[in-house]
């Protein structure tokens, strides 16, 4: 019996196998595509032909025996997966960057961090070699970039259980930087030990206090096991590899666990399961964007103390139809009780009902700056 189910799964390694060829090939695919299209001024997205795609895979999967709804949701992150790579070529392409590029991006914290893998995950398929560079703080990163150290800088600026990340809001409103892209990213903390070693034996945890706290019911029911605040996640499981500690674990994210290689006890262990954190790419020069990309503008704006201010400047965006995705309230620097406000909507500058709200939005606030217009990315971003 044991030889024929280690058959099966040796059968299912195969099987995996192949599947990840054929998405590799594909993936081939559809960046001659992409490179057809450039060439030929068409448009990214054909939303028939999307259609007619899903329409066979049901048939083929009904015709397979396969669940049609499992078969479609599949293909449908499939087509996402190509459209996004299509956004960011034709995006490099007309702002003169080639996909063989290589691209130097900073991010706070140390290898196997959050925001390490967000970058991977935005840059990786774009170009030949993605290097990456750590920094102790968000402004450092920042200033890697200004000093031509590297190309971009990415930086978390929400977390949908934690909130507004204030660091970077602040680097955003006061340095000459533009926000290029950006990366949604589901954050999944894991336990991870030196071996696969029973949770019982765990004498000592170390996170992130914020980690901590968002994994706060699941360490509540561990008896007899210290729970400690370290500088982030990734260094904490750095430290149980140097360690060596067979009774100490962290919290982190299973991209931590790969690159430190870390056995993951737990997986998935947050109070909230749905945490994601957005990142924003920064660069040091704004980006051109094809007004057939969905597209997302971030907005500072500080509006007057007179009565109705704020709400004057929010119909203009209104009577434009200007659909606005965000707006929150954060102190102005050097000035107690006084007020910024930050924006995104959905809309491209490029476009000239966007243009004409933004001209009259300048004139109704008392100053207003473009932090950035980028291509605006769609889905949850699942690790």
């Amino acid at each position: 019996m044991a030889d024929k189910l280690e058959s099966i799964r040796k059968l299912l390694d195969e099987t995996d196998k192949k599947i990840i060829d054929a998405l590799a090939k594909r993936q081939e695919l559809v960046r001659e595509v992409s490179s057809f299209k450039l060439d030929e001024e068409r448009n990214i997205r054909d939303t028939k032909r999307e259609e007619q795609l899903l329409s066979k895979i049901t048939k083929l999967a009904r015709e397979a025996g396969l669940d049609r709804y499992f078969a479609e949701e599949l293909f449908k992150d499939i087509i996402h997966h190509s459209v996004r790579f299509q956004t960011h070529t034709l995006v490099d392409h007309q702002n003169a960057k080639k996909d063989d590029e290589i691209v130097q991006v900073a991010y706070q914290g140390t290898d196997g961090a959050f925001s390490h893998q967000a970058a991977y995950r935005h840059f990786e398929e774009r170009y030949t070699e993605v290097h990456s560079y750590g920094y102790n703080t968000f402004q450092q990163a920042a200033e890697a970039v200004k000093n031509e150290e590297v190309d971009y800088a990415i930086l978390p600026i929400e977390n949908t259980t934690a909130g507004s990340i204030n660091d970077t809001y602040n680097i955003l409103g006061e340095d000459d930087l533009h926000i290029v892209g950006e990366e949604a990213l589901r954050i999944v903390h894991c336990l991870l030990a030196l071996e696969d070693v029973a949770i019982e034996r765990i004498r000592r945890i170390m996170s992130h206090p914020q980690a901590i706290s968002q994994c706060s019911n699941y360490l509540a029911k561990l008896h007899d096991c210290k729970i400690e605040s370290y500088i982030d996640t990734a260094m904490s499981a750095k430290k149980v590899l140097e360690d060596g500690d067979l009774s100490q674990a962290a919290i982190a994210g299973s991209y931590a666990a790969e690159i430190y290689g870390l056995e993951i006890l737990k997986r998935d262990i947050a109070n909230q399961p749905e945490n994601f954190t957005r990142f924003v790419v920064v660069g040091r020069n704004p980006v051109e964007v094809d007004q057939q990309i969905p597209c997302k503008t971030s907005l500072l704006m500080v509006t007057s103390h007179d009565k109705g201010a704020l709400i004057k400047c929010l119909n203009v965006i209104d009577d434009h139809d200007i659909r606005m995705t965000k707006l929150e309230s954060r102190p102005k620097p050097n000035e107690p009780w006084k007020y910024q406000f930050y924006l995104d909507i959905e809309g491209n500058i490029a476009n000239s009902d966007t243009r004409v709200a933004m001209e009259e939005l300048e004139q109704e606030a008392s100053s207003l700056k473009v932090l950035g217009c980028y291509p605006a990315q769609v889905g949850n971003g699942d690790e």
